[in-house]
C-alpha cells in the first residue's frame, strides 16, 4: 500500500463517531487542507509571479500580523450579538474571495492591503470558531474535543503541504492559481459543511433576536482573564521559537545540516497529531489546566537548554541536541494547548464567549507577531545566553499561571 492511501485512512480514523464532533472535525480539515496548500506555496508565488522581493513581503506580512491582533475581539463581539455560526456562514466566503484576490496583485501596495483583510478575516474567524465550539459541544469533552480537532488541523496541514508539491514543481503562473482556487474551494466547504451544523447560539433567542445583554461580564475589565491571557500568549511564543528561531540557530550557530529544519517539523507535527488528544486527558479543570501549563512551561525551557547545547558539538551531536529538544519542545506545547483551551474556556463569562475567545486568540495572535523580534533580541544577538532568558520565560509564565487562578470559580457547567 502507498503512503498516499495511508494517510487519508488514517486522516479518517481521526474523526470521531459523535456526529456533532465529527462534522467540526471534517470543517477543520477541510480547511487546514486549503490552508496548507496555500502556505506551502505563498511567498514562492509573491516573489515568482509577482515579483516582490523578499523584504517587501516580509514587511507585508508583518503589517497583516499587526492588523490581525486586533480582529479577534471586534469579532468575537459581533459573534456574541449576531451569532457564531451566522457570523461564520459570512466570513468563510470573505476569506475565500480574498484568497483568489491574491491572484490579482501587480504591486506592492496591493499585497499590503489584500494580506491585510485576508489576515483580519482569518484570526477573526478562528475566534469566532472557538466561541462556536464552546457553546456547541457539551461542557465535561471540551478539552478532548479540541485536542481532536487540532490533531485533525494537523493532519490536514500535511495533506495539504503535500499537495501543494506539484504546484511547486511547476513553478507556474497557472500552477499557483490553481493552489488558490483550491484553497477558496476549501473556505467553501467548509462553510457548506457549517450550513448543516444543528446549533442554535445561546446568545440568540428563539425569535432570533439577541438575548439581554445584563449581567454579562465585559473581558476588558477582567483583571484575572486579562492576567492569564499574558501568561499563556508568553508561552505561546514557542511558536516563534519553533518557526524562526530553530532555523536560523541551526544555519547561523550550529554545524547540524539544514536539513534538520525540516526534521523538527515532522516531528513537531507528527507528535500533534498522535499525542495532543493523550496529552489532554489530566486537563478537566482550571486548576489542572493552569499545572499542565506550569510542566508545559517547564518542556519547553527543557526544549530551549536542548537548542542551546547544539552550538558546543559536531553535526551528529548538534542535529541529536535539536531533535531531542523539538521533542522535549513539542511535549510542552502539547500540554501549554491543552491547557490554554480549558483556562479560556472555563473562566470565560458563557454568555459573552465570543469576546473572552477573541481577546484570548488575539493574545496569541500577538505573541505570534512579537515572536521573531523576540527572536532576534534573545537568541540571535546572545547566542545560548538568549536561549537561558526564553527558558526563564518559559518558567515564570507557567509557574505563574497556577497562582493566577488559584481562586478561580469554575463555570464550566454554566455552559
Amino acid at each position: 500500500m502507498t503512503s498516499a492511501a495511508v494517510l487519508p485512512s488514517a486522516v479518517r480514523r481521526l474523526l470521531p463517531a459523535d456526529p456533532l464532533l465529527r462534522r467540526l472535525a471534517l470543517m477543520s480539515l477541510v480547511n487546514t487542507v486549503g490552508n496548507g496548500l496555500f502556505v506551502t506555496v505563498g511567498v514562492l508565488f509573491l516573489t515568482r509571479s509577482v515579483g516582490l522581493t523578499p523584504g517587501r513581503i516580509a514587511r507585508g506580512l508583518s503589517a497583516a500580523g499587526v492588523c490581525g491582533v486586533f480582529a479577534g475581539l471586534p469579532m468575537g463581539r459581533l459573534a456574541d450579538r449576531v451569532g457564531s455560526k451566522r457570523l461564520l456562514m459570512v466570513v468563510g466566503p470573505l476569506e475565500a474571495l480574498a484568497v483568489l484576490g491574491y491572484a490579482f496583485v501587480h504591486s506592492f501596495a496591493a499585497f499590503v492591503a489584500l494580506a491585510c483583510a485576508a489576515t483580519v478575516l482569518e484570526r477573526g474567524a478562528a475566534a469566532v470558531r472557538s466561541a462556536l465550539i464552546a457553546r456547541t459541544l457539551p461542557a465535561e469533552s471540551q478539552v478532548r474535543s479540541r485536542s481532536l480537532l487540532r490533531s485533525v488541523m494537523n493532519a490536514g496541514l500535511v495533506v495539504g503541504s503535500g499537495g501543494a508539491a506539484l504546484a511547486l514543481q511547476s513553478d507556474s503562473y497557472a500552477g499557483y492559481v490553481t493552489v488558490m482556487v483550491l484553497d477558496a474551494a476549501s473556505f467553501l466547504g467548509a462553510t457548506a459543511l457549517l450550513a448543516g451544523l444543528p446549533v442554535r447560539d445561546l446568545t440568540v433567542g428563539r425569535d432570533g433576536a439577541p438575548e439581554a445583554a445584563a449581567g454579562r461580564r465585559t473581558v476588558l475589565r477582567d483583571r484575572r482573564y486579562l492576567l492569564v491571557t499574558v501568561l499563556h500568549a508568553l508561552l505561546e511564543l514557542q511558536l516563534p521559537v519553533l518557526t524562526v528561531g530553530i532555523p536560523l540557530w541551526v544555519v547561523l550557530a550550529t554545524d547540524a545540516p539544514a536539513a534538520v529544519v525540516a526534521a523538527v517539523s515532522v516531528v513537531n507535527c507528527l507528535l500533534v497529531v498522535v499525542f495532543q488528544v493523550r496529552a489532554s486527558r489530566d486537563v478537566d479543570g482550571v486548576p489542572s489546566a493552569a499545572r499542565a501549563c506550569a510542566r508545559g512551561g517547564l518542556l519547553l525551557a527543557g526544549g530551549c537548554l536542548l537548542y542551546a547545547a547544539a552550538q558546543s558539538g559536531p553535526a551528529a551531536v548538534a542535529t541529536a541536541a535539536i531533535l531531542v529538544g523539538a521533542l522535549v519542545h513539542s511535549l510542552g506545547e502539547l500540554l501549554t494547548s491543552a491547557g490554554g483551551w480549558t483556562l479560556s474556556l472555563d473562566l470565560a463569562d458563557p454568555r459573552s464567549h465570543g469576546e473572552y475567545q477573541g481577546l484570548f486568540m488575539s493574545g496569541q495572535a500577538a505573541a505570534h507577531v512579537i515572536g521573531p523580534l523576540v527572536i532576534s533580541l534573545t537568541v540571535v544577538d546572545h547566542g545560548v545566553v538568549g536561549w537561558a532568558v526564553l527558558a526563564g520565560v518559559f518558567v515564570l509564565a507557567g509557574a505563574a499561571l497556577p497562582a493566577a487562578v488559584r481562586h478561580a470559580e469554575q463555570p464550566a457547567a454554566a455552559r
